[in-house]
């Protein structure tokens, strides 16, 4: 079961991502970071990549689309970190545009744009090694 609904359960992660990206930009007009465009870039390829994999019912993409999850998950822990450190917030990542520790949102205190999109690339990580360990045991 978990090699049959974990890339898709994935795939729907990926795309809730990338929907919730452009309703940021698109409809709230949140203009995004320098790291925000490169979380998107990671996290963008994923929904085209982990859907068609979860159509065919392959999990032998696993091993490319895994290197964009943990990249993207790196980059948006970076990302959270410079918001939520102050030392942190002092590095300048983005010289043009919005500033990178800056936020747009932030829910209950700690939930932030690069938060969720953690959370996200985490979720889609943990899904992916579990069923490529399940694959590889069958």
């Amino acid at each position: 079961m978990i090699r049959q609904y974990g890339m898709y359960v994935a795939w729907v992660i990926s795309l809730v991502a990338t929907l919730g990206s452009l309703y940021f930009s698109e409809i709230r007009h949140f203009v995004p970071c320098t790291l925000c465009w490169y979380q998107r870039i990671m996290m963008y390829p994923l929904v085209i990549l982990l859907g068609m994999a979860s159509y065919r019912n392959q999990t032998t993409i696993i091993p490319y689309v895994l290197p964009l999850s943990i990249i993207g998950g790196l980059i948006s822990v970076w990302h959270y970190l410079q918001q939520k450190v102050s030392f942190l917030g002092q590095v300048v990542q983005c010289k043009v545009g919005v500033p990178c520790n800056a936020s747009y949102i932030n829910w209950f205190g700690f939930i932030t744009i690069p938060f969720l999109a953690g959370v996200a690339f985490v979720m889609i990580t943990v899904l992916l090694i579990w069923v490529q360990t399940k694959a590889e045991n069958k």
